[in-house]
């Protein structure tokens, strides 16, 4: 047994690793990325729908895998189905080898001309369990993913404008603030999230975009719990990305096929430029959060009340 587990977690280091930017610790990673702490979100407590209180997320339920930073010709997503892909082709070696994991990514697409993406990787390596929340939003169709899948977002570090626009903690239910596609296959699943949809979304990420030198960031990633038996929420998973710089993004080079796939390159970067323009001087009336510009029907905000306490929607 202790050989196998040698040879598990040999993979994941290896993987954890080889990206382009490196893997540090989170309280010093410029330039990196890292796991941040399960308890630095706030998520539904077991009498959540009786108080309305929320604890501390506690431990993470996957493993991290990997970090990739990468920039195309177009837009970058459906990564996980190219056999040649770093993490699917690892994947398929360890199944060779008779293991059975399973990855999650999430991929988070930058409305950017240079067509950005920041996709985190987690990975099980014991069995689902059956019945389980993962094990729904794995084999459940896209209206429950949709309803279901939730993203707590953290500034750690960074100017206050962009602190203002993000608020202290902003929790979105991804599926209704922006648009996600899942690609689904034996051993993983992929969400890739495309933030341009949304305008509000868009022009905070280009706002954040001109400080992400300066920015420290913190991503966690669950299924909503809506019921007392899905409570309290547990984290998939986190990641930190700080001080990231757009020159250290590798090339994701896209496979042949990718052409015949409903991948549009961005738009100009002069529209999001007058976005971001127009969305700072929104902020000059106030220190407004972002939760504040969120359509009400995204069902996607973050409050604080006074005492500091972070309320759902």
């Amino acid at each position: 047994m202790a050989c196998v587990d040698c040879e598990e977690d040999e993979w994941i280091d290896k993987l954890k690793i080889g990206g382009s930017v490196p893997l540090l610790e989170p309280e010093n990673c410029p330039n990196g990325w890292a796991t941040p702490p399960g308890d630095k979100f706030l998520v539904r407590g077991l009498d959540y729908l009786q108080n309305k209180v929320k604890i501390p997320g506690g431990d993470i339920l996957l493993k991290p895998l990997g970090f990739d930073w990468i920039k195309g010709p177009k837009k970058i997503g459906e990564v996980l189905k190219h056999p040649h892909h770093r993490v699917r082709k690892a994947i398929d070696e360890v199944i060779a080898g008779g293991s059975n994991p399973f990855v999650v990514a999430f991929n988070l697409q930058l409305p950017s001309k240079d067509n950005f993406s920041a996709i985190a990787y987690f990975v099980a390596t014991e069995p689902i369990q059956d019945g389980s929340l993962l094990d729904q939003f794995v084999k459940g169709d896209d209206a429950f993913r949709n309803s279901r899948l939730k993203l707590i977002a953290n500034v750690v570090k960074g100017p206050w404008i962009v602190k203002a626009a993000v608020g202290e903690q902003a929790i979105c239910i991804l599926g209704r603030a922006v648009s996600c596609k899942y690609c689904v296959g034996p051993s993983f699943i992929e969400v890739d999230v495309d933030i341009g949809v949304s305008v509000i979304a868009s022009a905070i990420i280009h706002l954040a975009f001109g400080y992400i030198r300066t920015l420290t960031v913190d991503l966690a990633f669950l299924i909503e719990g809506q019921s007392e038996l899905e409570l309290p929420e547990k984290i998939l998973g986190a990641v930190r990305f700080s001080e990231l710089h757009p020159d250290s993004a590798s090339l994701y080079e896209l496979p042949s096929e990718a052409s015949s796939l409903d991948m549009q390159s961005s738009l100009p970067s002069r529209f999001w430029k007058s976005i971001g323009q127009g969305f700072t001087q929104l902020l000059h009336h106030g220190n407004q959060d972002f939760s504040a510009h969120m359509p009400e029907n995204t069902n996607g905000s973050l409050h604080s009340t006074d005492d500091g306490t972070s309320v759902d929607k």
